[in-house]
């Protein structure tokens, strides 16, 4: 079964750990959303929701109605555009996130087949839970948007996760580097060194 996939990027929040557009931080050669962006398969269409930025990949640029609600209300907005069988949602500072993207949508694509499971999601813990990363996981679009809260805004990421049976894939740690402190950026910057 061949299924149609946009990778649903949230690119918004404050940055208030970091100080400074963390997306916009310098790595390898472009930025820590540059390198995600260039990490997803290239036929996938991408939809961003945050401020546009200047990327190399094209992308549908979408912002919330009320910017920063939060990722719930940035996965609603942006489920708006999305016109594929699956999507995938990313938090937009998870340089390496884009093997695992395609690795979610295989995952989910073969387990349709026999499950009721409509989601799947990545963790480093091995099982199958309610557990997983939110902004890190794939979806069946359509009962995406069934499960979505009615007030998206300031709720949790987690939320939508919780609403939709799901597996979990477990995944090496330093996949799901997110990038939240300049901390993190140096330890981004050292693994496209090693």
């Amino acid at each position: 079964m061949t299924l149609t996939v946009t990778a649903l990027v949230v690119a918004g929040g404050g940055s208030t750990r970091f100080g400074a557009d963390k997306l916009d931080q310098p790595l390898g050669g472009t930025t820590v959303l540059g390198h995600l962006l260039d990490s997803l398969p290239p036929d996938w269409p991408v939809v961003v929701v945050g401020p546009t930025r200047e990327v190399a990949r094209p992308v549908t640029w979408v912002r919330e109605e009320r910017p920063d609600g939060g990722p719930l209300a940035a996965i609603d907005a942006g489920l708006g555009h999305v016109d594929t069988d699956l999507v995938v949602v990313l938090g937009g500072d998870m340089p390496f996130a884009g093997p695992v993207a395609r690795r979610l949508t295989e995952t989910l694509t073969e387990a349709l087949s026999d499950s009721d499971d409509f989601g799947v999601t990545a963790t480093t813990v091995r099982g199958r839970s309610r557990g997983g990363h939110p902004l890190l996981t794939a979806y069946v679009t359509e009962v995406a948007r069934t499960a979505m809260p009615r007030s998206p805004y300031a709720g949790r990421a987690g939320a939508l996760l919780e609403a939709v049976p799901h597996l979990v894939l477990k995944v090496a740690s330093d996949d799901l580097l997110d990038v939240d402190t300049p901390e993190q950026l140096e330890d981004a910057r050292r693994r496209l060194e090693a």
